[in-house]
């Protein structure tokens, strides 16, 4: 029971937390793997209300607190807004996935 306050891999459960999938290696990732291999990566954080922000991850918590640069935000498909950085607190997110980031300038 002690040692509870490890840093960085409590907030990586999301949707997968039982289920370590192995890499080509044959050994298990886990969510918290995948969270840390991402940072500075194109990404897609869904939020809870259905809105998308496309951008580059800057950094992430245990709580699943989010740091974006070069954040576009989509409502229905949608692009709606720029922002330079953007900060999406953790209970608002419903999944984060890695992005191609492949949209032509000015779609």
């Amino acid at each position: 029971m002690s040692g509870g306050g490890g840093g960085g891999g409590g907030g990586g459960g999301g949707g997968g937390a039982g289920n370590a999938s192995t890499n080509s290696s044959g050994s298990a990732k886990t969510p918290s793997d995948f969270l840390k291999s991402i940072r500075g990566r194109p990404v897609v954080v869904k939020l809870n209300s259905g809105v998308d922000y496309r951008g580059i991850l800057a950094c992430l918590d245990g709580y699943m607190n989010i740091a974006m640069e070069q954040t576009e935000e989509y409502v229905n498909g949608q692009l709606k807004n720029k922002y330079g950085d953007a900060f999406i607190r953790g209970n608002n997110v419903l999944y984060i996935s890695t992005s191609k980031r492949t949209l032509p300038e000015g779609a």
